[in-house]
């Protein structure tokens, strides 16, 4: 399960930034975004909302994947501030069969536990730890769009975790289904992953692409938001 999780986000991974500055784009009340995957596949964003986790405001995120022969929701709640997951239930669905995933974070340990359910049993654990709080590869683009003050060749260093340095590449002008987009093009060293978020005030991740064993491209199809007033 660590593996296939691996291949197919690429993206998962901390962030260690000591001298940016969190921003909101812009203010909304919910937002959905629909991608296209290549060679093949579709995915839909939706940002639900603030809702409560054990007597916490935090926001609740759902993002479903499906290729054929797989079809994948994951429901996360995150810190509405940092993004930095706290809780994600995942149901995954294969041709032979599906599992359910309990990811469960401890942001102030750095210690993410995730357990493994079949027909609603516990079948597998796996904990892994971290020398930073550990973010989640669907948020982690998201998480992007809110720093300020970048400049080509800003990096920060990332784990989940292995490390890896992301860096801010160049501003590059795009075509998706969506449109064309100037956008802020992210890579990675070592190099899993590429990621393009839009240059105005949405900052919407408009590409993600993956280069490990299974390569893939995430490209947005349509974006919808409701803006606060």
């Amino acid at each position: 399960m660590r593996k296939s999780r691996v291949v197919f986000f690429i993206i998962v991974f901390c962030i260690i930034l000591p001298c940016f500055t969190i921003i909101h784009a812009f203010e909304y009340l919910s937002e959905k975004i629909n991608y296209v995957i290549s060679p093949f596949g579709i995915a839909e964003y939706n940002d639900e909302g603030l809702t409560e986790l054990n007597g916490k405001r935090v926001r609740l995120i759902s993002f479903r994947s499906r290729l054929t022969g797989f079809d994948d929701l994951e429901k996360i709640y995150s810190d509405p501030v940092t993004l930095l997951p706290l809780r994600v239930e995942r149901s995954v669905k294969f041709p032979l069969g599906e599992e359910y995933l309990v990811e469960e974070y401890t942001p102030g340990k750095n210690v993410l536990v995730i357990t493994k359910f079949i027909d609603n049993k516990k079948v597998k654990e796996y904990i892994f730890k971290a020398d930073g709080p550990i973010h989640n590869a669907i948020t982690l683009p998201f998480y992007l769009r809110t720093l300020s003050n970048l400049t080509i060749g800003w990096s920060f260093t990332a784990r989940f975790p292995i490390k890896f340095k992301v860096t801010l590449t160049s501003i590059d002008d795009i075509k998706v289904p969506a449109g064309k987009f100037t956008a802020y093009h992210f890579t990675s060293t070592p190099k899993k992953f590429e990621i393009w978020i839009s240059k105005d005030k949405y900052r919407i991740p408009v590409k993600i692409k993956g280069l490990g064993g299974y390569s893939y491209t995430m490209l947005m199809k349509n974006h919808y938001v409701k803006e606060a007033k």
